[in-house]
């Protein structure tokens, strides 16, 4: 008990300032276990302090005075209303306009608003592929049950280690017909970990609506979560129409945040699904018994009703954090980082990887098998090892090991060191 004492009455170092050049003070922003190997970094963040310190700003405001902050920040001034600062943050980081950003909880509600509000036609169809995880397809499924469109699905390759971005190019190319009014795709396969190039498909979709009607324009929409926040790319200058994407991933924002990047003569396409509080046009049009007055925006798409806004708010300090650091640092870094593992697991006779070697073609996500083992099995025995891995939910599963900026290279020894031990 003594010791303890002295312990606690001990004077406590005190906390270095943020130093975003350094990997070691960008892991000390977060609380995670230093006794893990943290090895699943796509799937659920965890915050780093400004984020955690944001979150706790707000949820202190709201306890102590609930109907007047939230009052004075989501609805008495216009120039007040701090989701603004969470569309402009999120503007500056896709290369984007705030005008364009649509605030969502999930990469999944974002692609559930788009396609349920396409108003697609009897006779038209979605394009997608085979390789899109289960929201994506149900989104799809969704909307033509609803419209009475219909739907088809393409592979992309069968051997994704092996993968050729030209061949996918003119895989998508070949597939689209006449009725074809959507494609989607994902940016990174969370079963694979291929890299599909977002900007090339949809330069082919632009050829190819030069001789289409409005009304009949070939409409992309991205899933874009495993890439965002990895890639050092501007979503707005991809050439996609739409963009959905988590911020509580790689952003490393607050659990249930998320947007949607729209083009903004495309989100006329899009028929709310969800009232909104971030649109005055609408309220001020059910306020005087009128339909709204012009195209649909991409504030009409965010959805009402009350959220968690500590966490929705915080999120511009997620992406001031990122910022920080820099996206050509991070994507370097992952790349990196994540190009150890492929390396490491392709020496290993015992082991099917996945994933291409290629960073051009690749991001933050390595899949992988090991000859012998379910994935289930082998991702107990790595945390058994005290690493961090996942198995894809996909019908036919894979491990799956991602490599973040909270890593360092002797987190992927001793991963890759469990993996040759089941040789």
């Amino acid at each position: 008990m003594a010791n303890a004492a002295a312990q606690a009455a001990a004077p406590q170092a005190a906390p270095q300032p943020f130093a975003p050049h350094d990997w070691k003070s960008v892991r000390a922003q977060f609380l995670l276990r230093p006794d893990y190997a943290h090895l699943s970094n796509f799937f659920f963040a965890s915050n780093p302090t400004p984020v955690r310190e944001a979150i706790a700003k707000y949820r202190k405001a709201f306890d102590e005075n609930p109907y007047n902050f939230l009052d004075d920040n989501m609805f008495e001034r216009d120039q007040d209303m701090l989701w603004r600062q969470v569309c402009a943050a999120a503007a500056e980081y896709t290369g984007g306009q705030p005008h364009e950003i649509a605030l969502t909880s999930s990469t999944t509600m974002g692609l559930a608003l788009i396609y349920n509000g396409l108003r697609l036609k009897p006779g038209q169809e979605i394009l997608t592929t085979t390789h899109e995880f289960y929201p994506h397809h149900e989104s799809i499924r969704l909307a033509c049950d609803k419209w009475g469109a219909s739907w088809r699905k393409i592979p992309l390759y069968e051997s994704s280690l092996n993968f050729s971005a030209d061949k996918a190019i003119a895989r998508i190319r070949a597939a689209i017909r006449p009725h074809t009014r959507v494609v989607g795709v994902t940016w990174v396969h969370s079963n694979t970990g291929v890299r599909l190039p977002i900007a090339e498909v949809a330069a082919v979709i632009k050829d190819l609506n030069r001789n289409r009607d409005e009304a009949d324009r070939i409409l992309l929409v991205v899933d874009g979560v495993h890439g965002f926040g990895v890639a050092d790319e501007d979503v707005a200058k991809m050439g996609c129409d739409f963009f959905s994407a988590g911020t509580h991933k790689w952003i490393l924002g607050p659990h249930g945040t998320g947007i949607i990047w729209g083009k903004a003569e495309s989100w006329k396409h899009v028929q709310p699904t969800i009232p909104s509080l971030m649109a005055p046009e609408t309220e001020d049009a059910w306020r005087q018994e009128r339909p709204p007055h012009g195209p649909t925006e991409a504030a009409w798409i965010s959805p009402g009703g009350f959220f968690a806004y500590e966490h929705q708010w915080a999120t511009v300090e997620a992406f001031r954090f990122v910022r920080q650091i820099g996206r050509k640092r991070i994507q370097d870094r992952i790349l990196e980082l994540n190009g150890q593992i492929k390396e490491g697991l392709a020496r290993m006779k015992h082991v099917t990887l996945h994933t291409p070697l290629d960073p051009a073609v690749s991001a933050g996500i390595v899949t992988f098998d090991v000859q012998g083992y379910k994935p289930k099995d082998v991702v107990r025995i790595l945390r058994d090892n005290r690493v961090v891995a996942s198995a894809t939910p996909y019908a036919v599963p894979h491990v799956r090991l991602s490599a973040g900026i909270v890593n360092f290279p002797k987190e992927i020894d001793k991963a890759l060191k469990v993996i040759r031990s089941l040789a």
